[in-house]
């Protein structure tokens, strides 16, 4: 019998990779999906693998729908598609809106949101009732930028995740009397590479007394709740933003 299968975008590190890793110790299928890094994403197969789970690489970018449907084609040779973390995500050097590029709106808004939205839209095909699925479970990556705007900072970042709230809201509704549960986790400050992107070294350490915790968090810690989300122990949630963020959020 095929196992139930999990899709990770962005897999191949951070929160993704811990997503990965975690899904494939419940028992998924783990479809491990990158961009650029074949290496990293292969470590993380073999991890698994190593485990005893079973997993596979996919190139891909979230903001081409050919790469998508490659994707969620290479999810379907491994049996029944059950959880999509929507997990892929930019950022970009700090700027204020005033010094952004089309070229960096595009980017972001494309790999960020249209990805995600792409991604989502080819879950609900395959795990909605209304299309013969038997169900499953969206968890979408949002941050605590959503809620304080990123300013001087990030603010299409901030944008585009606050449109990840949204569309977690409104999709979870849609889809929730079709079997599909869609919620999302907004983690705070996470200890992971993505913050390299921003230019400013040591940005981890330098927010930590913004956080009531005093403390970063890290790609386990975001990578539990996702698990939670997907597990029988979150049945009764969707439409729900769970926030990983030591109080910040």
């Amino acid at each position: 019998m095929s196992k139930n299968v999990a899709i990770v975008t962005g897999g191949s590190r951070g929160i993704g990779r811990a997503a990965a890793l975690k899904l494939a110790k419940a028992g998924y299928a783990v479809v491990v999906n990158y961009t650029a890094n074949a290496t990293a994403a292969d470590e993380v197969v073999s991890a698994i693998k190593g485990a005893g789970g079973e997993a596979v690489a996919v190139k891909g970018d979230v903001a081409q729908e050919a790469d998508v449907l490659a994707i969620f084609a290479a999810a379907e040779r491994l049996g029944p598609l059950k959880v999509l973390v929507n997990n892929a995500g930019v950022m970009d050097s700090q700027a204020r809106l005033d010094e952004m590029s089309i070229a960096r709106l595009t980017r972001i808004f494309d790999v960020n949101l249209t990805g995600a939205f792409l991604c989502a839209r080819e879950a609900v095909k395959r795990m909605s009732m209304k299309h013969g699925g038997s169900g499953g479970a969206i968890v979408n990556l949002s941050s605590a930028a959503a809620v304080h705007g990123a300013p001087g900072f990030g603010v299409e970042y901030a944008a585009s995740k606050g449109a990840i709230d949204l569309l977690t809201i409104g999709l979870g509704r849609e889809v929730a009397a079709e079997g599909i549960r869609v919620n999302a986790v907004r983690p705070g400050i996470i200890d992971t590479d993505i913050h390299d992107s921003s230019g400013i070294p040591g940005r981890v350490k330098m927010m930590r007394d913004a956080i009531p915790m005093k403390r970063e968090g890290s790609a386990d810690e975001v990578a539990d709740a996702i698990l939670w989300l997907v597990s029988d122990q979150s049945s009764y949630v969707t439409g729900t933003i769970v926030a990983v963020a030591g109080g910040r959020c």
